[in-house]
């Protein structure tokens, strides 16, 4: 009998796929306000702060200020979002809906669980990241083919900044604590990762610093996809700064929930 229960666990891909489906089918429950503030947020954006300097500055380093800025906010947005979907969408369906007492009721492991949030999260980042492209491309801003590369960017971006957001999440006791993490780091991340002017313009201190902010990395590898002549081997160096971050606090992520899980 147990040998047969064993044999009809789904394999751990499948179950990792159901966690995800699962997000999906929720979010496309209401797709309409969902998929609605991903176009209009960069619109926003890129109305204030583009018409709003373009009068003053034409060019940021070598190229257009608007494609510096619409290259920049493609990451950004897909930092936000699985930021938020593993923070405030985790602590609720962990604390106040419970949805995950019943998900352990099925064949899945809190591994599982972990992992298909933090899928969900990279794809809500690859989503964004497209909007924002979607909306630069029609309106002639990022014209290089090469720039839908930037929706992979997007999605490793959602994977990174899921996997710390459930970390934070995992020891976090009161939802009013996000706040903290979206104004004290998230927001000071926006403004000192090369997003909206160039790092090169800083103190030598503070580009150093900026070096250590995971949202460098992804900015500079989306900027470099949709700009020509931005290519170049340093980018290696982007990838494997996150991918190494990402396993560093995907295994807190996955140390701190299952902990909290069980408790």
């Amino acid at each position: 009998m147990n040998c047969n229960n064993e044999h009809n666990v789904p394999a751990m891909i499948n179950r990792i796929i159901s966690v995800w489906r699962r997000h999906e089918r929720v979010y496309n429950s209401d797709f309409l306000s969902n998929a609605f503030p991903p176009f209009l947020e960069p619109l926003i954006l890129l109305a204030g702060l583009g018409i709003g300097f373009a009068p003053y500055i034409k060019t940021m380093g070598n190229m257009n200020y608007i494609l510096f800025l619409a290259s920049g906010i493609i990451v950004t947005s897909s930092m936000y979002t699985a930021a938020f979907e593993c923070t405030y969408g985790t602590f609720i369906r962990l604390e106040f809906d419970h949805v995950y007492d019943g998900m352990l009721g099925a064949p899945l492991s809190p591994h599982d669980l972990i992992a298909g949030e933090i899928l969900f999260a990279g794809t809500k980042g690859g989503f964004f990241a497209l909007a924002v492209l979607i909306i630069t491309w029609l309106f002639g801003i990022i014209t290089y083919p090469l720039s839908i590369v930037a929706v992979l960017v997007g999605f490793l971006c959602g994977i990174m900044f899921g996997t710390v957001s459930m970390w934070i999440t995992s020891f976090v006791k009161n939802i009013n604590h996000f706040n903290f993490f979206f104004t004290g780091i998230l927001s000071p991340m926006f403004f000192f990762s090369g997003a909206v002017f160039p790092l090169k313009n800083l103190p030598e201190i503070w580009q150093m610093a900026a070096e250590v902010i995971p949202l460098t990395h992804v900015v500079r590898m989306a900027r470099a996809f949709c700009v020509p002549g931005q290519l170049g081997s340093y980018l290696w160096f982007d990838l494997l700064y996150s991918v190494i971050f990402t396993l560093i606090t995907g295994w807190l992520a996955v140390r701190g929930i299952k902990r909290r899980l069980i408790d």
